[in-house]
C-alpha cells in the first residue's frame, strides 16, 4: 500500500489574491529494490554534516511556547551539524524537530480549544443578553401599548362625555329659550287681556251712552212726527222702518249685552272684543249720522237703516269670528300650559342629568389625572429602559468585538495549524510507502516446502515499526518502509496514519492513496473493508472523517460541497461505474471511449465521466455499493473474488468561508489497484493472464 501527496502548497484562495497552485497528479512510487536503503539522500539538498555521535536517540527537550514568535522561530530553524550520510543522526534530529512541531501543534490546539471555549461562552452570554434585551423590549412595548390604549380609551370617553355634555347644554339652552319665549308670550297675552278688559269696560260705557242717545233720537222723532203732520203718512212709513230699525238695534243691543257678558266671562279674547268695540263705535257713528241725516233729510233714513242692517250683519259675523278665535286661544293656552309644565319637567330632568354628568366629568378628570401620572411614570420607566438598552447595546458591542477578535484568532490559529500540519507531512515525506503484513493463509504454508518462510519485525530504534525481515530458504531479506503494520494491526491502526492525509484534502490539497500488492494480499479489504464498525476500510473511514470534520467547521463559517466519481481501468479501458443504466457485466461493444485530460493547474479530469453531488456518508455508501456490483472480479487459485481492474474513487471538495473570504478546493483519490500476482501461484490463463500482464504494464 502506498500513498502519494504532492509537494505541500496551500491551496487556499483568498479573494483578490492569486496564490500559486502546485500541479498535482496521480503518482506511483517506484518499486524498491531488495536491500535498498531506506532514504537515498537528503530530499532538500541540505549541507553535509558530521556523523552521529551516539547510537541511540536522545530524549527530546521539553519545548514551551510563549507566543507566535516562538512558533515562527521553530519553523525557521534549520537542521545542521549532520553529514549527508549520517542517516541515524539526521533521523534523530528530525525526530526531535518533529516532536517540537507536535508540541507546537498541541500548544496551538490547546490555544484553539481555549479560544473556542471563550467563543462559546461569549456567544452564550450574547444570546442570554439578546434574549433578556428582547424580553425587556417586549415588556416595555406591552406596557407602552397598554398605557396608550388606556389613554386613548380615556380620551375617547372624555370626548364622548364632552359631546354629550355639549349636546345636553344646547338642548337645555334651547328648552330655556323656548320656556322664556313661552313666558314672554304668556305675559304678552296677559297684558293684552288687561288691555282688552279696559277697552271692554270702555265699550260698555259707550254702549250705555249710545242707548241714551238712541232714546233721545226716538223722542226727537216723535216731536218730528207731531211737527210734520202733513207728512204723517210718509212719516208713518218711515216710523215703521224706524221701529224696525229700533227693534233691530234693540236686538243688537241685547246681543251686545250678551256678548259683553260673554266677553266679561272670557276676558282672554281681546281681539274679538276690540272688533266688537269698533263695530259698536261704527254703529254709534252711523246712528249719529242717521240722526243728522233724518234731521236734514227723511229720504236718507231708509239708506241709513239699510246701512245699519249691513253693519249689524257684519257685527254678527265679526262676533262669530271672535268666538271662534276665542275658543282657539283657549285651546292654544291650554296646550301652552301643558307644554310649559312638560318643559319644566324636562328642565328639571336636564338639570339632574347635568349634575350627574358634572360628577362623571369630575370623576373622569380624576381618572385622567391618574392616567397622566401613570403615563409620566411609564415615560420615566421607558427612559430607564432605554438607558439600560443603550448599556446593553454597548455591552453587546463589546462582546461582539471580543467575539470577532476571538474568531480572528481562531482563523489565524487554523491557518497556522494547517501550515504546521503540512510542514510535518512534508518532513515525513510527500510520497510515503506503508507495508501491511496479512496473516498466513493455507496456501502460504504449502507453497514454501519444508524449509518454510518466516517474517520478523526488527526492534532496533531506527527500524522499529518501519522495516521487516524475510527469511526464505535460509536467506534473509530486509525491507524498509515509512511505516509497517504487522498482522495484528487493525483497520483503525492503519487509518490513524492515513487520517492526516485525509485532513489535508479538506485543507485544499490534492491527495492520492492507493493499495498495491499481489492477489489475495488484502488490498480491497484494506481500502473497502467489510460490514461491521471495526471492519471498515480506508475509503469509508476517510469519508466519515471528511463529513464529520466539515460539519464541525460549519460553526466557523465554512461551507463545503462535494462531488464523487468512480471508475475502473480494465484491460487499458476506462469504465464508468456510476453511469446510469449500466449493466453489471462488461461489454466492450457498448462502452464509451473516455479520455484523460490534464489542464495547466494540475487538475486531471476524465471526459463524460459521471459526477454526482454527495451530501452525507449515506450517499457515498450507496454509490460504493453500486460500484462494487459493477466492478470486474474473477476467481484465481489464490482468491475467490480477485479484483481484475484498477478501482479509482475521486472526491472533489470545494469549501468557502464567507466570514474570512477564503476558498479551498481539494481532491481525494482513493485507488484499489488490481492484483499483481505470480502466475505460478495464481494459475492465471487466458483472460486472467492478459489482465495480469496489463496490470503489470500499468505499474
Amino acid at each position: 500500500m502506498a500513498s502519494s501527496l504532492p509537494p505541500r502548497s496551500s491551496y487556499l484562495k483568498k479573494e483578490n489574491a492569486g496564490t500559486a497552485r502546485r500541479e498535482m497528479g496521480l503518482k506511483v512510487a517506484p518499486r524498491r529494490n531488495v536491500l535498498s536503503a531506506i532514504n537515498n539522500g537528503e530530499a532538500n539538498g541540505g549541507a553535509p554534516s558530521a556523523p552521529a555521535d551516539g547510537g541511540g536517540a536522545e530524549a527530546a527537550p521539553v519545548v514551551e511556547f510563549g507566543g507566535r514568535e516562538d512558533v515562527e522561530r521553530l519553523l525557521a530553524e534549520k537542521m545542521k551539524g549532520k553529514s549527508k550520510n549520517d542517516f541515524k543522526g539526521r533521523n534523530e534530529q528530525m525526530s526531535d524537530y518533529i516532536k517540537k512541531l507536535r508540541a507546537c501543534i498541541r500548544w496551538y490546539m490547546e490555544l484553539e480549544d481555549g479560544y473556542l471555549a471563550e467563543q462559546e461562552k461569549l456567544r452564550s452570554t450574547l444570546d442570554a443578553e439578546n434574549s433578556r434585551h428582547t424580553e425587556l423590549e417586549a415588556q416595555l412595548s406591552n406596557a407602552i401599548e397598554e398605557l396608550k390604549a388606556a389613554n386613548l380609551d380615556l380620551t375617547r370617553r372624555c370626548e364622548s362625555l364632552e359631546e354629550t355634555l355639549n349636546r345636553e347644554k344646547s338642548e337645555k339652552l334651547i328648552a330655556v329659550e323656548s320656556y322664556e319665549k313661552e313666558k314672554q308670550e304668556r305675559e304678552s297675552a296677559e297684558r293684552s287681556r288687561d288691555v282688552l278688559t279696559v277697552e271692554l269696560e270702555r265699550a260698555t260705557h259707550d254702549a250705555k251712552r249710545f242707548s241714551e242717545q238712541l232714546k233721545m233720537v226716538q223722542d226727537t222723532n216723535k216731536r218730528l212726527q207731531e211737527y210734520n203732520t202733513s207728512l204723517q203718512q210718509y212719516n208713518s212709513n218711515l216710523q215703521a222702518d224706524a221701529s224696525k230699525s229700533g227693534e233691530t238695534i234693540s236686538k243688537l243691543q241685547k246681543e251686545k249685552s250678551a256678548m259683553m257678558e260673554t266677553m266679561a266671562a272670557l276676558r282672554e279674547c281681546h281681539n274679538s272684543m276690540s272688533s266688537q268695540l269698533e263695530s259698536s263705535r261704527a254703529s254709534q257713528q252711523e246712528a249719529i249720522r242717521v240722526k243728522e241725516e233724518l234731521r236734514k233729510e227723511v229720504e236718507c233714513r231708509r239708506a241709513e237703516s239699510k246701512q245699519v242692517r249691513d253693519d249689524r250683519d257684519h257685527a254678527v259675523a265679526q262676533l262669530n269670528s271672535l268666538n271662534i278665535e276665542l275658543a282657539t286661544c283657549k285651546e292654544q293656552f291650554g296646550r301652552a300650559s301643558k307644554e310649559c309644565e312638560c318643559m319644566s319637567t324636562k328642565v328639571s330632568a336636564l338639570e339632574e342629568t347635568c349634575n350627574t354628568q358634572q360628577e362623571q366629568i369630575q370623576t373622569l378628570q380624576k381618572q385622567l389625572a391618574v392616567a397622566t401620572d401613570k403615563l409620566k411614570l411609564a415615560d420615566v420607566t421607558a427612559i430607564e429602559a432605554m438607558t439600560g438598552y443603550e448599556e446593553q447595546k454597548e455591552k453587546i458591542k463589546y462582546l461582539e468585538d471580543r467575539l470577532a477578535h476571538a474568531e480572528s484568532q481562531i482563523v489565524e490559529g487554523d491557518e497556522l495549524r494547517k501550515k504546521l500540519h503540512n510542514t510535518i507531512l512534508e518532513l515525513k515525506g510527500n510520497i510515503r510507502v506503508f507495508c501491511r503484513v496479512r496473516p498466513l493463509l493455507r496456501f502460504d504454508g504449502d507453497s514454501n516446502g519444508p524449509e518454510g518462510a518466516s517474517i520478523s519485525f526488527p526492534t532496533s530504534v531506527e527500524s522499529a515499526g518501519r522495516a521487516i525481515d524475510l527469511m526464505n530458504q535460509g536467506q534473509k531479506l530486509s525491507f524498509s518502509y515509512d511505516k509497517v503494520f504487522d498482522h495484528n494491526a487493525s483497520q483503525e491502526d492503519v487509518f490513524v496514519e492515513i487520517s492526516q492525509l485525509v485532513q489535508s484534502a479538506l485543507d485544499g490539497y490534492k491527495v492520492c492513496i492507493f493499495a498495491y500488492g499481489q492477489t489475495g494480499s488484502g488490498k480491497t479489504y484494506t481500502m473497502m473493508g467489510k460490514s461491521g464498525i471495526d471492519q471498515k476500510g480506508i475509503i469509508p473511514r476517510s469519508l466519515e472523517q471528511i463529513f464529520k470534520t466539515s460539519q464541525s467547521l460549519e460553526s466557523q463559517g465554512w461551507k463545503y460541497s462535494m462531488q464523487a466519481s468512480m471508475l475502473e481501468i480494465y484491460n487499458e479501458s476506462i469504465r464508468d461505474l456510476l453511469a446510469p443504466g449500466r449493466p453489471n457485466s462488461f461489454d466492450m461493444t457498448t462502452s464509451k471511449q473516455y479520455t484523460i485530460k490534464h489542464d495547466s493547474h494540475g487538475n486531471t479530469t476524465v471526459s463524460d465521466l459521471t459526477i454526482i453531488d454527495v451530501f452525507s456518508i449515506a450517499d457515498v455508501t450507496n454509490l460504493l455499493e453500486k460500484a462494487s456490483h459493477s466492478r470486474s472480479v474473477g476467481k484465481t487459485q489464490m482468491n475467490e473474488q480477485s479484483s481484475r481492474s484498477h478501482f479509482v474513487f475521486t472526491l472533489k471538495i470545494s469549501g468557502s468561508n464567507e466570514n474570512t473570504g477564503q476558498h479551498v478546493q481539494g481532491v481525494l483519490n482513493l485507488i484499489d489497484l488490481a492484483g499483481s500476482e505470480r502466475l505460478a501461484k495464481s494459475g492465471s490463463t487466458g483472460d486472467r493472464l492478459k489482465e495480469t500482464q496489463v496490470s503489470v504494464c500499468f505499474l
